[in-house]
């Protein structure tokens, strides 16, 4: 077997987590989350989100861009046609408003990876922003979560 070869020293290394090193832990009612990646700094935020069949989220609007890759189960946003599934890869211009609802037929939970820059606008329903979930909010969110689970503070990728 060849030696693997070993970073340069002035190579910045890469980050690693595998799925069973953070925690899952409920962000809503029927709604599971693992904080991957978060650099406040930039108003990033990553995440892997786990929907149950028929839950759906507060219509919001992003202030940055939106990146979402679904791997199971499928979802919509109430305000378009488009189904995403398995394999869907979405884009949201900053701006974007929309529910989020996951189909209620589905046979497994959705499963889909964001990568977020900015915040969450949560909007009632005249409109108003009611709550605002950006990459600082959602670390202390993830790590309040993770302590009442029982777990130790989570290794999530802070770059």
């Amino acid at each position: 077997m060849a030696a693997v070869p070993k970073p340069e020293p002035h190579v910045p290394a890469s980050f690693h987590r595998g799925t069973e090193e953070l925690p899952w832990v409920t962000l809503t009612d029927g709604v599971l989350f693992q904080l991957l990646q978060v650099n406040i700094e930039f108003g990033l935020w990553v995440v892997r989100t786990k929907f149950d069949a028929g839950v759906t989220i507060q219509r919001h609007r992003h202030t940055g861009e939106v990146y979402a890759y679904t791997t199971a189960g499928a979802w919509r946003y109430l305000e378009y046609p488009d189904i995403n599934r398995p394999g869907s890869y979405l884009f949201e211009p900053s701006g974007a408003v929309h529910t989020l609802h996951v189909l209620a037929d589905n046979t497994e939970q959705t499963d889909i990876f964001f990568a977020i820059r900015g915040a969450n606008l949560n909007l009632d329903d005249d409109g108003k922003v009611e709550t605002v979930l950006d990459a600082g909010r959602i670390l202390r969110l993830y790590e309040d979560e993770c302590a009442k689970a029982g777990f130790s503070t989570p290794p999530v990728i802070r770059a």
